[in-house]
């Protein structure tokens, strides 16, 4: 018998669990011919998040917990649950029910069934969101689909079913500053996209500002792209162009008596290169420090409270 690990990252969601599990209780009841793993990861929660999942443990065998010491992340917490599933089959699904679990079935019918090594979701609306959230994440899908070394759909959601063997490649890439949907797309393997409207959420309210979700695209392009820096290469090639341009036509206009002021065009000349470079050593330094990050080979995770023997 099949056996499916279902992940599911928790922050402060105390609220939202009880809604989750009834909901994906329903689901595995529909799936009898299917052995569940239900394995929440609580990334350093505040709330009584913990103490919920403590007591689904005791009512529910196949409930699994790993409780972080911190909040170290959405994609830590998706990261060891990968690392501790134990299913043939693993997804990953929201707490707050944006991620209808009533796909389920459909997306296991297509990884047993149609031949696919992964069924992926994504949201064909964006109603109940802020239009300038919606916007800046639209364009960001677009900037990603032509600079970036991996595809990347529009709408997409972490929410995923996956084969064991293209959970086993997800494992292989253990660098720390994960961008799953980018790292979904970079390992390949053949792929269903299921469309969905979008879902509020059930309770509680969403971890995810503008300011977070700015952050994290910008992790994204990085991660993903090496474009920043042909931009920086581009402008530094045209800002000494234009520069030595001027310079001789300043030295033209000196000769010819015209009464250019070369102290002025010239210290404009020399601001307008150090903002050129600036700009490089900003770009060329986001690179850097990811590289920092990664040869410091600290853990992605730790874990203060688990119920996994």
């Amino acid at each position: 018998m099949d056996k499916i690990s279902i992940i599911v990252p928790c922050y402060n969601e105390q609220e939202a669990l009880c809604y989750f599990y009834d909901e994906i209780k329903n689901v595995m009841q529909l799936m009898r011919e299917v052995d569940f793993e239900l394995l929440f990861i609580d990334d350093g929660s505040r709330d009584g998040t913990l103490d919920e999942l403590k007591h689904l443990a005791l009512t529910d065998g196949r409930v699994k917990y790993i409780s972080f010491s911190r909040n170290f992340g959405k994609e830590s917490a998706m990261y060891a649950g990968l690392k501790n599933a134990t299913g043939d089959f693993v997804a990953i699904m929201d707490a707050d029910l944006q991620d209808p679990p009533s796909l389920l079935p459909e997306m296991y019918k297509a990884v047993t069934q149609e031949g696919y090594d992964s069924v992926a979701t994504r949201r064909v609306t964006r109603e109940g969101e802020p239009p300038v959230r919606s916007f800046f994440a639209r364009m960001f899908y677009r900037i990603c689909s032509k600079i970036c070394e991996t595809d990347m759909v529009d709408g997409a959601r972490d929410y995923r079913l996956m084969n064991r063997r293209f959970v086993d490649a997800l494992l292989q890439l253990s660098e720390r500053n994960r961008f799953s949907k980018g790292l979904f797309g970079w390992v390949g393997f053949k792929t269903k996209w299921l469309e969905f409207e979008n879902v509020e959420r059930v309770a509680g309210e969403t971890k995810w500002s503008f300011w977070k979700l700015f952050k994290y695209s910008i992790e994204g392009i990085v991660a993903f792209s090496t474009f920043p820096l042909f931009i920086v290469s581009a402008f530094g090639f045209f800002g000494t162009a234009i520069g030595a341009a001027w310079l001789i036509v300043i030295s033209i206009l000196g000769i010819l008596g015209n009464g250019v002021s070369q102290v002025a065009i010239i210290a404009a000349l020399l601001v307008l290169i150090m903002g050129i470079l600036l700009l490089c050593l900003g770009i060329a330094c986001q690179y850097i420090s990811k590289t920092y990050l990664e040869i410091k080979n600290r853990p992605i995770y730790i874990t203060r409270d688990t119920n996994i023997k």
